[in-house]
């Protein structure tokens, strides 16, 4: 049973003691396939280095994280350029609008939404969205940007059953992690309304960890939880999630 997070932050300094353990827990837990979104310039090198030190299993994005878009955001975009001109990434992200920190800076983080979407198109990459308390603000920028030439995952989605179907509406996965397992979830309502083919796998590591891991680190090694869970939810046997679920990790890195 091969499985897939597409979204984990294995770079994190929280993995700093134990990284090749944690790495070895997600090989032993059929979690071979992980996709690692970029935040800003800082992380870049550590990146590169986990993806040469896992060629076959560590695939990386690029991208600047909304609640990095700060006074030198011009610059960060322009590393998020150069990267991308002379790198092989699988997408661009994470990318979005975040008002939950910080409501200051929302023209910033929607004018760096859409420059990136439109780099994504550039180079005929997918894109990995990080929305939080920006739904609506989120939605504006996909709307200008609709097409064909884009589609990607909604990372983390915890909206409600109307903004799942407008985020599908443009050619977007659902990313499904640690929050389809709490009681106060909400998603796991209605999770079972949306075809299959629509989500995907995440951890989101190390944060967001699935019962009965909540509260402490999350590691890609979880992922088989939260195929259990939505192996309940669906009525269908885990190895026809991981199955599933990986092919639409596959459909949309193109890999």
């Amino acid at each position: 049973m091969i499985l897939t997070d597409t979204h984990t932050h294995l770079y994190s300094e929280e993995f700093s003691a134990d990284r090749d353990a944690m790495m070895q827990r997600a090989f032993d837990a059929g979690v071979t396939r992980l996709f690692v979104p970029s935040i800003d310039s800082e992380y870049t090198q550590q990146m590169y280095d986990l993806e040469a030190q896992y060629p076959d299993n560590v695939f990386l994005m690029m991208g600047l994280h909304p609640t990095y878009v700060k006074e030198n955001y011009l610059e960060e975009l322009a590393h998020v350029e150069a990267q991308l001109a002379k790198h092989k990434f699988y997408a661009v992200g994470e990318i979005g609008v975040d008002l939950y920190w910080d409501k200051t800076r929302l023209a910033e983080q929607q004018q760096a939404f859409k420059h990136q979407i439109q780099l994504a198109k550039k180079y005929r990459l997918p894109i990995n969205i990080h929305c939080r308390d920006a739904f609506n603000e989120t939605f504006e920028v996909l709307e200008d940007e609709k097409g064909t030439d884009l589609f990607g995952i909604f990372h983390c989605f915890t909206g409600d059953f109307e903004q799942a179907q407008k985020a599908l509406s443009y050619n977007m996965k659902l990313g499904i992690g640690g929050v389809a397992t709490f009681k106060n979830g909400k998603i796991n309502q209605f999770l079972n309304q949306i075809p299959l083919e629509h989500i995907v796998l995440e951890t989101d590591a190390p944060y967001l960890s699935p019962v009965p891991h909540r509260g402490k680190r999350n590691e890609s090694a979880y992922i088989p939880l939260v195929a259990q869970k939505l192996s309940e939810i669906y009525g269908l046997p885990i190895e026809q999630i991981a199955a599933i679920t990986t092919q639409n990790s596959k459909d949309i890195y193109g890999i």
